[in-house]
């Protein structure tokens, strides 16, 4: 029996039987379905995540207080220390350098108010995080000597505040209970890491230390956010960065007190992240799979049973058990193949609705139905009807032809 010929065997024996074809071909489209829109969803989130990290720039480092388990009582970040960093003879990679405070304010405009995210800056910060302005200005040494009530926002939160983003300047609004002149609004950027960077306001980092974020000390920071002069010197201006802050917390190598970390370190925990997830979620959809394969194990047993005695008659005029065995697999494999190309269009369909509901919700996810995806479940799908198929197969090529002539 040659290919074609069990081909068209095949089909004419599930044209017979098309219900319950159909019914098992469906366990196996709900499992193609499935992985398909899964592993789409999920390489959709790892270029969503990895693709805002890298927008903040290849060529950033940001540096944390904490770092050695052994350091009991680590030393602040300080604005001296931010000072260091920048000295051009210290650290030779870095040309930019940008302190930062950051915690939770209340702001509050005409009786609206809201809990967003404040920043205490300086004006080396637009440039090191390249902030663009839809409209005003930028915080200046000016307003940094003054300790001037000054306020750049997100346009998220002036949607939240004033039900529109622009127009905005020379408004006053309340933060934390105190009086603010809005100077600039923030072009949109989304959402970047673990924040909103459209929801969140700055300041200058003196109005911040006095009226709004204070610490401890009165130069103390909460991060420094340092631009090393290409993504080449990324490496070196965290060894430089490194030494400077050996040298003014007097911390012995290995017993650091601070933590450095760089994009490269942020995307790989990123996509290591979601690269779990995926698989995650591959595992589970194709747990559907799997059932899917059992139906056609059970469908091609009740079929054997059911032609016992065609496969007596077939062996009596001279089948072989190859072809009795090429016939049951061509069935189960043809089954699963069928249901396989009608799940990637099933799992391509919800893809593309997924997207679509993420894109009316403004959410930034868009699936990616990636080729290798497609290719893993053709190709996982014809190995399950192949692997149930083979002992419904088997069984029916191991009759013995007087037996099944015999069987009622």
């Amino acid at each position: 029996m040659n290919l074609l010929q069990a081909i068209l065997e095949a089909v004419d024996s599930l044209a017979s039987n098309k219900l319950r074809a159909g019914l098992t071909i469906l366990g196996i489209v709900i499992g193609v379905g499935a992985v398909i829109a899964m592993l789409a969803i999920g390489h959709g989130a790892e270029n969503t995540i990895t693709g805002s990290i890298s927008s903040i720039g290849t060529n950033l480092l940001f540096v944390t207080e904490g770092g050695s388990e052994e350091v009991r009582n680590p030393k602040p970040l300080t604005l001296g220390d931010a000072a260091a960093i920048m000295d051009p003879f210290a650290a030779t990679a870095v040309i930019g350098v940008a302190p930062l405070l950051s915690g939770t304010v209340e702001v509050s405009f005409a009786g609206e108010s809201a809990f967003t995210q404040g920043q205490g800056v300086t004006p080396e910060y637009g440039p090191v995080r390249n902030v663009t302005l839809a409209e005003g200005e930028f915080i200046t040494e000016e307003h940094m000597l003054g300790r001037a009530a000054v306020v750049v926002i997100g346009p998220d939160t002036a949607e939240r505040l004033f039900g529109r983003s622009a127009g905005i300047v020379g408004e006053t609004i309340r933060i934390d209970s105190q009086p603010f002149r809005v100077i600039g609004v923030m072009e949109a950027k989304g959402g970047s890491g673990f924040s909103n960077q459209d929801d969140r306001l700055l300041v200058p980092m003196t109005t911040a230390q006095a009226r709004l974020l204070r610490r401890g000390a009165r130069d103390e920071v909460d991060m420094i956010i340092a631009q090393a002069v290409s993504a080449e010197e990324v490496s070196l201006a965290a060894q430089e960065i490194g030494d400077i802050l050996r040298t003014r917390h007097q911390t012995p190598i290995g017993e650091d007190d601070f933590t450095v970390f760089t994009q490269e370190d942020f995307l790989q925990t990123a996509q290591t992240v979601t690269n779990v997830l995926t698989v995650f979620l591959g595992g589970i959809a194709g747990i559907s799979l799997l059932v899917g394969g059992i139906g056609i194990m059970n469908i091609m047993l009740v079929s054997v049973t059911e032609r016992t005695r065609e496969i007596g008659l077939r062996k009596a005029v001279g089948a072989r058990k190859r072809d009795i065995l090429v016939q049951f697999l061509t069935e189960s494999s043809l089954l699963s193949l069928i249901g396989g190309v009608i799940g990637i269009l099933l799992g391509w369909g919800i893809s593309k609705l997924v997207g679509a509901i993420a894109a009316a919700s403004q959410a930034d996810l868009v699936p990616v139905v990636g080729m290798d995806a497609v290719l893993l479940a053709t190709l996982f799908s014809t190995a399950v009807g192949l692997f149930f198929g083979l002992y419904p197969a088997k069984r029916a090529a191991d009759l013995e032809p007087v037996e099944a002539l015999r069987y009622e």
